[in-house]
């Protein structure tokens, strides 16, 4: 077997299935935590700076990790396992001090309360992102 076969086999099973829909979700957290993040910057940057930057970081890793996830390559996974180990850091951390220290976290971001403002996903989505890159690396080895 050619060192291309693999690539190909990776390219097809990303670009379907559950592939298609944890791209297309990390690109719905991508923008709506960039866009949420950015106009709160914008409108009311001193009543929770922490927060709201947090939230345009949050939005940044999420599209990094989407276009990582999309473009099947093993250097394009690689950079989705970074991202989608640091959400998985940032969403602990930040959802634990955010319940110690809420006086950190005036006001929400996307990562507070482990993500229970959008039902946890952001708790269970580098999980799950974490689990299908493995699996297509896995299929790439084989």
């Amino acid at each position: 077997m050619s060192d291309t076969a693999p690539d190909a086999v990776t390219a097809a099973t990303l670009r379907t299935g559950p592939g298609r829909l944890l791209v297309a979700v990390y690109g719905v957290f991508a923008l709506a935590a960039t866009a949420r993040g950015v106009y709160q910057l914008a409108t009311k940057f001193e009543e929770a700076p922490v927060a709201y930057l947090l939230s345009v970081l949050a939005g940044v890793i999420y599209l990094v990790a989407a276009v990582g996830l999309a473009r099947a390559g093993r250097t394009s996974r690689r950079v989705a396992l970074v991202s989608c180990v640091i959400e998985m850091v940032g969403v602990l951390v930040v959802g634990a001090a955010s319940l110690a220290l809420p006086e950190v976290f005036p006001d929400d971001t996307v990562w507070s309360g482990f993500g229970s403002g959008y039902f946890f996903i952001p708790l269970v989505l580098p999980v799950v992102g974490l689990w299908w890159i493995l699996r297509i690396h896995r299929l790439d080895r084989d």
